[in-house]
């Protein structure tokens, strides 16, 4: 009896694994949506580009852009997961035989059915995005009525350098702050811009007041340090409107801004960028907040510093393995800059593994010893156990939260080296004390340059996150 209802349920399996097998290897179905997919984006993408070169100040329309954008990268994630899934397989085998925990994939029912899903789902984002631009015609007709921004090939390089990437709606309600009419009986208006740890705050303020539009709307622009403001009693700003842009790293007394705010001229505009929260309550309009890119947009952003000038189309193993990258970097601006440079200088396969298996093997070691990925760890300003980058070390070394390094400070004092030469570690001698890791550095003025502190410690398996962080939080003051 049980070996006939065994082999019953044997036969039933078998037909329905057969069954998914040939609807998920449905290979002129898939490729025919790929091509699809691939023809709807570049009609999708020429659309949110125009729009990104127009003064949009229609909510509406910015809601309906800010849609767009998020169904775009959201078909570029879907595009690249079918172009490079055998590819991603391959490298998930090759990783297992070098493994202690061997990577197997899995042939099941329920294997399957994730196949079969993720088919769908290729369709589903297809028929999304075709009912995305049978709606786009009002949207094309009312953003050719909206005044072109001036666009120098300058800006254009900037959007990279300099993290500008993406923002699209965001960069477009900043300028419509600024360039609204003025408030109640021309009373100073205030924006308040919220956001978590180096997620582009200070990067979408400096490139909107670079706008031709917003710099000829202002008889000045001026950039103030929010902490110093209860100790401005002699400062007078100009009796002409004016842009203040003001950076808090701490709350401030009610009275000490009330007496700052008093000193404004009617007409101007204040933008104040910090992560505190409760900063918002200054402001005369509601509080911009700024996220993280989308893990969608993260990855395209990241491929696109990866290869420059390369296509990845000729590299697909390469752009398989920057899948794989972006998602151990988990978000991080910084680290996305510098290990794009890293890799953007050697086109080569095992190099890219390379990197990919030192980086994740940090990633690791810190989750499993702090239980935090690193860049959580380095937002709440705390260190980072970097041993693992480099067999060499004969010690604990520990990475410091990134800051701008100025030109005069007293840390050039100490010897300096690059990200790419911590991570190669080839024929590079690594220094015996305290030194300096530059992590990124802009190519254009001013030339801001992300560093991070690399001390050596001796610590034990008791030693914890808030001890470290009081020594972080006494090295970065």
């Amino acid at each position: 009896m049980e070996a006939t209802i065994s082999a019953i349920t044997g036969d039933l399996i078998s037909r329905v694994v057969s069954y998914l097998i040939k609807k998920c290897l449905d290979r002129p179905a898939t490729d025919e949506n790929l091509e699809r997919l691939q023809q709807l984006l570049l009609r999708i993408h020429a659309v949110v580009e125009e729009a990104d070169g127009r003064y949009i100040t229609n909510s509406r329309m910015l809601m309906q852009l800010k849609l767009l954008v998020a169904s775009m990268y959201w078909g570029y994630h879907m595009l690249d997961t079918f172009r490079y899934r055998s590819l991603a397989w391959s490298f998930i085998h090759e990783e297992s035989t070098t493994s202690s925990i061997p990577l197997k994939r899995s042939r099941t029912v329920p294997g399957i059915l994730r196949s079969f899903a993720e088919s769908n789902s290729l369709r589903s984002v297809v028929e999304n995005l075709e009912d995305a631009i049978a709606n786009l015609s009002e949207f094309v007709m009312l953003l050719g009525g909206c005044e072109r921004m001036c666009r120098r090939p300058y800006d254009a390089y900037l959007y990279i350098d300099n993290f500008m990437f993406g923002r699209h709606v965001e960069k477009q309600r900043v300028m419509n702050f600024l360039l609204s009419p003025p408030g109640c009986h021309g009373a100073p208006m205030v924006l308040p811009v919220i956001g978590g740890c180096r997620v582009g705050k200070k990067t979408l303020v400096s490139h909107v007041c670079k706008n031709d539009h917003v710099r000829s709307h202002f008889a000045s622009i001026l950039f103030v340090h929010g902490d110093s403001i209860g100790r401005m009693d002699d400062v007078k700003f100009s009796t002409e409107p004016t842009l203040i842009v003001a950076e808090f790293v701490k709350d401030v007394d009610d009275d000490h801004w009330v007496k700052f705010y008093s000193t404004i001229a009617e007409g101007s505009r204040v933008i104040i960028i910090s992560r505190i929260q409760n900063l918002a309550r200054f402001g005369t309009v509601k509080p911009f907040v700024l996220g993280s890119l989308s893990r969608e947009e993260y990855r395209y952003l990241f491929k696109m510093l990866a290869f420059g000038s390369a296509d990845e189309k000729d590299y697909p193993n390469l752009a398989s393995v920057a899948n794989q990258i972006a998602i151990v970097l988990n978000g991080s601006l910084v680290a996305a800059n510098a290990i794009a440079d890293l890799l953007r200088r050697n086109l080569d396969i095992q190099f890219w593994l390379r990197i990919l298996r030192r980086f994740k093997g940090m990633v690791d070691y810190n989750l499993s010893k702090y239980g935090d990925h690193p860049k959580n760890i380095l937002d709440n300003e705390c260190p980072i156990d970097i041993t693992t980058l480099s067999s060499s070390y004969p010690t604990s070394r520990f990475l410091m939260p990134p800051r701008v390094e100025k030109d005069n400070c007293r840390e050039r004092k100490l010897a300096h080296i690059s990200f790419g030469d911590l991570m190669n570690n080839g024929g590079m001698v690594i220094p015996d004390d305290k030194f300096v890791v530059v992590g990124w550095e802009s190519r254009l003025p001013p030339y801001t340059r992300f560093v991070n502190d690399v001390e050596y410690a001796v610590m034990n398996h008791g030693s914890t996150i808030s001890s470290r962080k009081r020594r972080s939080r006494h090295l970065i003051s």
